[in-house]
């Protein structure tokens, strides 16, 4: 009869996993046990759900606190109190309140405050759902107190924290990271007691055999209380939108489908009304009717305000969501099976995956929150890692920094540490994958029947939508299942390409970004896929999508739906990759593949590429109908599926196999394939979807190739580092500009072929400095010079030092050295501090200065040290002048032969080995800026543990694979810059004028 025990879900307080306190109750004989985590109901749901089978009674509550102060227990009575609590809970929590130290009427829940708490407020009246606890060391008070004449309102409150020493002892190290101090100097105030341990009920009976009654009114609580879950029931499968029947939704969507229909498919092919009827049936059959409507409804919220989006996953797969314009890819077109994303005997509601642009994802979050009333995000929980564990930990004992470093990186011998670093091993080992504090789920939104308060508290993270208190898996459990609106920064690439062309080019005519037929078609667009041109390129850009591309001689949207599938780790990894590049490469080799696999997936020349493939060949191929083809696909996924039921599906794919006459090797060949890449590969709509967008990005950057490189660094480049995009809009034809602060915003800017960077690339250039230059020139015109910019804006002389040495004020012709010397001696400190413009402005004192000498090295490193990075090229500022070496343009006349090559760092991977070692792959651009990749076996590699970003020269054999040229490298040397002529004293001296 335990009313307050404490799951790890009490976060850097509790020690057990929930699962872990219901043996510790079986192994002390308990019956009855509530969970009340600390201002947490995460466990509630998991806790509930462990015990529906079991002898054990749940209950579950809210342990209270301010901090670590316990201030009352909540007990749910049923559902509604569970619900109240909830409530009560997530209204502190959203606004950052403590907790009073009287608890709200709560009808439906007992209030269980300790004696410590009772005495201390010398309380009084007490509400008839209201009680005083007692544990085992509050009797001796107890016996002392006025209290015990309230027999009616003594119940037992015996805390349950922790199983023994161990456990006390983590508890203690998450507390003293939680309050970010030593462990010595943890206040006892922040601590639980020993005692809070789990004491088996004959023991309690024994300790109140004097108060009887306090364990029989505890048992009558305990009685009265009655939380029920329908686990396994699907809590939103059946949405109801506001004001219509299922019936209505039926019929809405029946109809929206037919309207719509013409619009995709302007004739009329029978296999397509088959296919509708056949959809519409399932859905409206298995009630995922108001599933479709509501993303209709959403995504037409987001066209209605030109948002892009993309809608991807398996719902790709659908017909009816093609029609509908939730998914932009023709699943005729393609082979799609409506079975990989609904089949008849599914329970849980389709898959939507819905990106929208990074900007525009919060406003179409807020829609569905003002539009759907039972919303919130769903929660995720960030677990604590064991590496990072023990740097806390070290941190809490006092450890120096290198030992601190020695342990969580992992490099140590286990005999040589010290007491004090073994602790902290150990306590790491225990704490790792606890959780650590809650999250928002990079995607997922509930949208409910009923309210989120039925199923857990919520919490407001900083963008301000509610976040549910449970993650993806216990939601699941109960059977919540959520909508994914997701965000990705390639959508506003394209959007924001659109923008600048409109600003920069206003008589250009941009082709409808919606018409990807017209892009498929392109000859141009094709070539840039076909010689791996895609820098900027959502989703085909990498230095491996690059290379792939280019061994497939990609130049069609069904080649490059492939690609995105075939890069994928679980096809590599079983060779299927490179299998799949020489059959397409060779048509002879076709032959070799087996004629029934070939004839199922003629596309992919027999090679299995899509995670449809695997219910393609379980269907074709081994004669499983589609639902257990889907049932197998998933549980290769590592999907939920039944008891049972994989084994029973191989059982039937290898029976089936041998009465169609094939080989045991090649029915275990084929299984193999499916076991090895099931996992790892996409959905072919999922594929065909991203293909779409990258088609849109290739139009723009094949026609707008400058304004769509401006589009994507402002959007946060993408798998390269800003430098290298720079690089690219230089080999466009386009002209880099420092920051200037009549020309930048704080975004990057493009004017004709001149590129100005932004001024919030400025480092340490603060965002109010921005605005109030933005908002000055906006309203009153340009800068004119340095007196009237000093007139124009409230600036301390750190900030426009900053954009002196950036060199933001060159369109006054002066040198910024003079600039500078003249701002230091102008910007008074104590200047009005106004941003108003001044009446009449006060007379500038002139200087007499010496004559600067530019110097093209120190705005080299004037820039690294502002911008990250110089404008020039890195190549003029190598101390040694460069050799005779290959161009990489020119590498293609070098196969077989040796070659040097200069090269600046794009990007490294270091992989390791089947053997234990590791290689590296790098990507360079030479002196022009054009592109070429070098490989460093493990032989060569082991001779360098890191390879850093700078210029190398590089030496090895020039390889081609497939129409790939790489370089096999012997060696590589990093070229050593000129040092910086900052650091040495210049020795003028500065005459002022009077």
């Amino acid at each position: 009869m335990y009313l307050n025990c404490h799951t790890y879900y009490s976060l850097r307080y509790g020690t057990m996993p929930t699962v872990e306190l219901c043996e510790l109750a079986k192994k002390n004989g308990v019956k009855q046990l509530a969970v009340t985590d600390i201002n947490n109901t995460s466990a509630c749901l998991e806790f509930l759900k462990i015990t529906r089978r079991t002898n054990l009674k749940a209950l579950v509550g809210i342990d209270f606190r301010n901090g670590a102060d316990q201030q009352y227990v909540g007990i749910a009575k049923n559902n509604t109190g569970y619900r109240q609590l909830n409530e009560h809970l997530s209204n502190y929590i959203h606004t950052h309140k403590e907790f009073p130290a009287q608890a709200p009427p709560l009808p439906d829940c007992f209030i269980i405050y300790s004696l410590e708490k009772v005495i201390s407020q010398k309380k009084k009246d007490f509400r008839e759902n209201e009680f005083i606890g007692i544990s085992t060391e509050s009797l001796r008070k107890l016996k002392f107190s006025e209290y015990q004449k309230l027999k009616d309102k003594l119940v037992l409150l015996q805390t349950v924290s922790f199983r023994n020493k161990k456990d006390y002892n983590a508890h203690r190290l998450l507390r003293a990271i939680d309050n970010n101090t030593l462990l010595s100097k943890l206040p006892k105030s922040e601590q639980g007691f020993f005692h809070h341990q789990m004491i088996p009920p004959a023991d309690i009976e024994k300790e109140f055999e004097d108060f009887p009654h306090i364990l029989e009114n505890t048992q009558n609580l305990m009685n009265l209380c009655q939380v029920n879950f329908e686990f396994g029931r699907d809590q939103n499968r059946n949405l109801k939108i506001a004001g219509r029947s299922e019936q209505e939704d039926e019929k809405k969507l029946v109809e929206l489908c037919y309207k719509k229909l013409p619009e995709r498919y302007p004739e009329k092919e029978e296999k397509v009304y088959a296919r509708v009827e056949k959809e519409l049936g399932v859905i409206i059959r298995l009630g995922f009717v108001s599933y479709f409507l509501i993303n209709l409804d959403i995504v037409s919220y987001a066209r209605s305000q030109n948002y892009p989006f993309i809608g991807r996953g398996s719902g790709a797969n659908s017909i009816v969501a093609y029609i509908l314009g939730i998914t932009n890819v023709d699943p005729i077109e393609l082979d799609l099976y409506f079975e990989r994303f609904i089949n008849p005997n599914r329970s849980s509601p389709p898959d939507f995956d819905i990106d929208f642009s990074w900007k525009d994802r919060n406003d179409v979050t807020r829609y569905i929150f003002e539009q759907y009333e039972h919303t919130a995000l769903m929660g995720t929980y960030v677990t604590f890692k064991r590496r990072a564990v023990a740097r806390e930990l070290g941190k809490v004992f006092g450890l120096p920094k290198e030992n601190i470093d020695k342990l969580s990186q992992g490099f140590f011998n286990y005999k040589e540490l010290d007491h004090l670093e073994k602790l902290v091993l150990r306590y790491s080992r225990l704490i790792d994958g606890f959780p650590n504090y809650l999250s928002v789920h990079s995607g997922g939104i509930m949208i409910l029947n009923d309210s989120v308060y039925n199923y857990a508290g919520t919490f407001l993270p900083p963008k301000g939508f509610r976040t549910i208190q449970i993650d993806m898996n216990i939601a699941e459990d109960v059977g919540i299942h959520k909508f994914d609106i997701l965000a990705q920064r390639g959508l506003s690439k394209i959007t924001d390409a659109i923008e600048i062309i409109n600003q920069n080019q206003p008589t250009a005519k941009i082709k409808d970004i919606e018409d990807i037929k017209v892009f498929k078609e392109d000859s141009a667009i094709n070539d840039l896929l076909k010689t791996g041109d895609c820098m900027g390129v959502f989703y085909v850009e990498s230095p491996a999508m690059r290379g792939l591309l280019t061994k497939l001689q990609t130049d069609n949207y069904m080649n490059l739906v492939a690609a995105s599938s075939v890069i994928r780790p679980g096809i590599s990894s079983a060779g299927m990759k490179e299998e799949f590049i020489r059959r397409h490469r060779d048509p002879e080799r076709r032959k070799e593949a087996h004629p029934v696999m070939l004839k199922i997936m003629k596309d992919t020349y027999g090679v299995m590429v899509y995670q449809e493939d695997v219910m393609k060949v379980a269907f074709e191929f081994a004669g499983l109908d589609l639902d257990d083809a889907d049932v197998l696909r998933r549980g290769m996924s590592g999907k939920k599926t039944s008891k049972g039921q994989m084994e029973k599906i191989e059982e039937t794919f290898r029976e089936n196999c041998k009465e169609r006459g094939y080989s045991v090797q090649l029915t275990n060949e084929v299984w193999e394939q499916i076991s090895s890449f099931a996992g790892y590969a996409f959905p072919k709509g999922h594929s065909a979807s991203y293909a779409v967008e990258s088609y849109q990005s290739l139009y723009l950057k094949k026609y707008f190739p400058l304004e769509f490189m401006v589009a994507a660094i402002n959007n946060g480049g993408g798998f390269y580092d800003l430098q290298t995009y720079i690089q690219e809009i230089r080999k466009c034809g386009g002209e880099i500009h420092a920051p200037c602060i009549n020309e930048s915003d704080h975004p990057n800017t493009i004017h004709n072929k001149d590129v100005y960077l932004g001024l919030g690339y400025v480092k340490e250039l603060e965002d109010k400095t921005i605005i109030q230059i933005l908002e000055n020139r906006q309203f009153f015109g340009p800068f004119k010079s340095l007196d009237d910019f000093i007139d124009r804006v409230n600036i301390s002389i750190e900030q426009i030092s900053l954009l002196l040495k950036v060199n933001a004020f060159r369109f006054t012709k002066f040198d910024k050295h003079h600039l500078l010397w003249k701002a230091y001696f102008k910007l008074q400190h104590n200047k009005p501090k106004s941003n108003q413009p001044l009446l009449f402005k006060s007379k500038h004192r002139d200087f007499e200065l010496p004559e600067f000498e530019y110097s093209k090295l120190i705005e080299a490193y004037d820039q690294m040290e502002l911008l990250g990075f110089p404008l020039c090229s890195q190549f003029d500022l190598l101390q040694e002048p460069l050799k005779n070496s290959v161009e990489a343009k020119n590498l293609k006349n070098y196969i077989g032969k040796e070659v040097e090559i200069y090269g600046n760092l794009v990007n490294s991977k270091k992989t390791g080995t089947s053997n234990g070692k590791y290689m590296y792959f790098g990507t360079f651009y030479d002196i022009e800026g054009n592109i070429f990749d070098i490989v460093l076996f493990p032989a060569v590699a082991e001779k360098y543990s890191h390879i850093h970003k700078g210029i190398y020269l590089c030496y090895g054999t020039v390889t081609e694979d497939l129409g790939f040229i790489s370089i096999n490298a012997k060696w590589i040397s990093r070229q050593a810059i000129q040092t910086d002529p900052r650091l040495v004293d210049s020795g003028f001296k500065v005459k002022i004028a009077n």
